[in-house]
């Protein structure tokens, strides 16, 4: 399994969180409630209010046994006072109670069923009971009161997940990554959720016909995707040997070889996969890349990057090798051009600013040179410092092994 699901990161900071939001709402809130109290004696409406200020104050001080005792006093007064039944919940939830919780916070609701704080904090109860199922409706209602609580759709979404209904819980964490961009448990899960998903889907793939080409390409992507050109190259041989004109086999190929700087072979799958896909912007990029790297014709390297550009205007590491093409054929002025969109794309590559310093200083452009080789400069001890980093790291990790 690519991906195992634990329970929520961060569950009990987001109960507390959630729970403090719905805890002792105010009787005032529910005036057809004090309707209700204000119809019995004077006395007896004096004896509520007088018990919710002292539960309130107990619970202020951590007194959480003494505010439930005053809770329950007053429903034993006003039966039918639903804030009562919501604070008196929040508080069993507190206390880590569930099943008290759950049951205080369904009377409630049958008093009050548009009391949506009882309802996320009945989903809550459900949720920490293991009735996700149960749970879902509770949260959903919630939401809808307030379509932008990240905690109850947090609570929602890993609901879904431990239900087994991934995409509906992608729907909601997509939400949620909208709106917390930076919220590293959102995508925590969000990539969790793709990754079983696509675990899913690759199962059901090869359940249909193991020796498929897509099931050969899949594998060979899995195994690129960790490195294992050799395994790879492989898997892409037998996907073009099965479906020679079927289009994306030979540039799989001819990419593997690529990163392995098999030129000829890489050369040779890209024209052959022009040949199934003349739209294939990269394999075009891509042999013109070849010739650079091989120090060849410049001018031809151009031919095929603009014929690549033709297609995909906006392949910038294919406007990155046109400007160095430029650069061997002296046309300093217009590999500016390309090089400048390439840096505006990916201002974190140091190549680009190196060419770009290159290009400035023969044009005679001190100023612009020296600004770009500190870019470059810049870039290249910060990477080298990362790479340290992880080194040392791993290094760590060797001498302390983490312990069964």
């Amino acid at each position: 399994m690519l991906f195992t699901y634990a329970s929520i990161p961060s569950r009990s900071s987001l109960m507390v969180a959630l729970v403090s939001v719905f805890l002792f709402l105010p009787f005032l809130l529910f005036p057809s409630q004090m309707l209700e109290a204000q119809s019995t004696t004077a006395s007896a409406d004096d004896r509520v209010q007088d018990l919710y200020a002292e539960a309130k104050a107990a619970q202020a001080s951590g007194d959480l046994n003494g505010a439930i005792a005053k809770y329950e006093s007053i429903l034993q007064i006003s039966p039918r006072l639903g804030a009562a039944y919501n604070n008196l919940g929040s508080l069993y939830l507190k206390q880590h109670e569930y099943r008290k919780a759950a049951a205080v916070l369904e009377r409630g609701l049958k008093i009050d069923p548009a009391m949506s704080s009882a309802s996320a904090l009945l989903g809550i109860s459900l949720y920490e009971m293991g009735e996700y199922a149960s749970a879902r409706p509770r949260l959903e209602a919630a939401l809808r009161a307030n379509p932008k609580d990240n905690d109850a759709e947090l609570l929602l979404a890993n609901a879904l997940i431990k239900m087994g209904e991934l995409e509906a819980a992608t729907v909601h964490l997509q939400q949620l990554a909208h709106r917390e961009p930076k919220d590293q448990e959102v995508w925590y899960l969000l990539g969790g959720a793709y990754m079983k998903l696509a675990e899913q889907a690759l199962g059901k793939l090869n359940e249909i016909d193991p020796n498929s080409v897509l099931m050969h390409e899949v594998s060979g992507e899995v195994m690129e995707s960790m490195k294992n050109f050799d395994g790879a190259l492989i898997e892409y041989k037998k996907a073009v040997e099965m479906a020679p004109q079927r289009p994306g086999t030979h540039y799989k190929l001819g990419s593997t070889y690529w990163s392995l700087s098999m030129w000829d072979a890489a050369t040779q799958q890209f024209e052959a996969e022009l040949a199934n896909d003349p739209t294939n912007c990269t394999a075009q990029w891509k042999i013109g890349n070849i010739l650079l790297e091989q120090h060849l014709d410049p001018q031809l390297a151009v031919t095929d990057i603009d014929k690549a550009l033709a297609i995909c205007p906006t392949l910038m590491p294919a406007r990155g090798d046109r400007g160095r093409a430029l650069m061997r054929l002296d046309r300093n002025e217009e590999a500016v051009k390309d090089l400048q969109a390439a840096e505006t794309a990916d201002p974190s590559d140091p190549s680009i600013h190196f060419l770009l310093a290159q290009a400035y200083r023969a044009l005679g452009r001190a100023q612009d040179a020296k600004a770009e080789m500190q870019v470059f400069t810049k870039l290249e001890e910060s990477a080298r410092a990362a790479t340290a980093q992880r080194a040392q790291q791993v290094l760590q990790n060797k001498e302390n092994p983490p312990q069964e």
